[in-house]
């Protein structure tokens, strides 16, 4: 009986994530949300802000909800707060974006950024509770099979996520047609809070002794001393923020070249082509070879897509829309390959690293220092707007080549 309530928990959680994934296609920042802030404000400033606020939001609440978690034996009234309360934020945006007067578009645009904040910050509240259930939900040898499953499964619906938002985006009024996907992603990250809410959660853990909150954070700078693989693997993923700044910045180029709204979509789903091709071999490497190695592999392959985007620069492959397209797809199916595995290698190593007692505080401890590296579109952007595209890339290619040394430096100190 255990072990079919094990396995049909296996199924719920796998479920959620790979409706979490199709979901999170229509709200990528990197294409969809980038594409639509470009045609709203036209500022590459404004662009690098939405995925900054996208990333911090998602990171800045989590070591207070790591506090929160560690005090409690059940944490799952945690994921669904920041679950439907996501959703919640995100079907007020569709709805602004659908009823926002063309000729008050300023302040439509001021709404966009009150709600996408929104839905970044009360959607950061479940990262915590969903690590530490799965974690209790699923052994160790499972995981890496967990996640393959999730964004093999989640890549093909975010490829259905694709080809309906290439129907949808320029066949209606911009924007009523980015409402329509970002509906879409509501109604299917929805679903995913089901699924994951409807698996349950394992037997309570015991919570930790209760600190006060100065004490917690205390622990955390102990802990960050002491704890060599986590400090390491911080600054890993330091780097890995930094390497990832020029994300929404491919669309901006794009939008430069001539590519039109509806071919966005495409490099959507070239992205998650890429995602979804590459998820075998992240599966297997991760659960053979180990986390470290992936982190390793995946850090080499994040600094081939800025370094290839130069080459495309320097040779004029962007310089119209019918050849930027398929070259910047070449790209957008690498950005796709590295993000997957960089999430495979990242959840699955900060799992093996924390204690099983005091999980979501580690998990508070490792996003609340590696917080402000995920604000580095809003530098992209500064470098964009001060020197050109060409350099934010150039940064990139630097910060992922920092982050193999780095990467290499945890692998040494483990």
């Amino acid at each position: 009986m255990q072990q079919l309530r094990a396995a049909r928990r296996f199924r719920r959680i796998a479920a959620a994530g790979v409706f979490f994934q199709g979901g999170a296609a229509a709200l990528d920042s990197g294409t969809i949300i980038a594409s639509l802030v470009q045609g709203l404000t036209g500022s590459a400033l404004a662009v690098g802000a939405a995925a900054a606020i996208a990333r911090y939001g998602w990171l800045f609440p989590q070591l207070f909800v790591a506090y929160g978690a560690q005090r409690r034996a059940r944490r799952l009234a945690y994921y669904k707060a920041g679950a439907f309360g996501r959703v919640a934020c995100l079907a007020a945006l569709g709805a602004v974006l659908l009823v926002m007067p063309r000729e008050q578009q300023p302040l439509g645009v001021a709404a966009f950024f009150v709600l996408w904040t929104l839905y970044a910050f009360v959607g950061g509240i479940l990262a915590v509770p969903y690590n530490d259930i799965v974690a209790r939900s699923v052994a160790p040898q499972q995981r890496s099979r967990l996640l393959a499953l999730r964004f093999f499964g989640g890549g093909v619906l975010a490829l259905l996520v694709a080809a309906a938002a290439h129907r949808v985006l320029g066949r209606y009024a911009f924007p009523d047609d980015y409402a329509l996907v970002i509906l879409l992603g509501a109604g299917l990250l929805l679903v995913s809070a089901l699924c994951f809410v409807s698996a349950g959660e394992p037997e309570p853990s015991v919570p930790a002794a209760a600190p006060g909150f100065g004490r917690f954070l205390r622990q955390g700078v102990d802990v960050f001393r002491a704890d060599k693989r986590f400090r390491l693997f911080a600054y890993a993923r330091c780097f890995d923020g930094l390497a990832t700044m020029a994300l929404p910045f491919y669309v901006v180029l794009a939008a430069r070249a001539g590519v039109g709204h509806a071919s966005v979509a495409i490099l959507l789903g070239a992205q998650t082509a890429g995602a979804l091709l590459s998820n075998p071999l992240w599966g297997l490497w991760g659960d053979r070879r180990g986390k470290r190695s992936l982190l390793a592999g995946t850090a080499l392959l994040t600094a081939l897509a800025p370094v290839l985007t130069l080459v495309l620069i320097a040779g004029g492959g962007t310089d119209d829309a019918a050849s930027a397209l398929p070259l910047l797809g070449a790209v957008f199916f690498f950005l796709g390959a590295a993000g997957n595995g960089r999430t495979i290698a990242h959840l699955g190593y900060l799992m093996e690293i924390s204690p099983d007692d005091r999980r979501p505080a580690y998990s508070g401890y490792f996003n609340a220092i590696t917080a402000p590296a995920m604000l580095s579109p809003l530098l992209g952007a500064v470098i964009a707007e001060s020197v050109g595209l060409p350099a934010v890339f150039a940064g990139s290619a630097a910060a992922a080549l920092l982050q193999v040394v780095a990467v290499r430096r945890l692998r040494r100190g483990d």
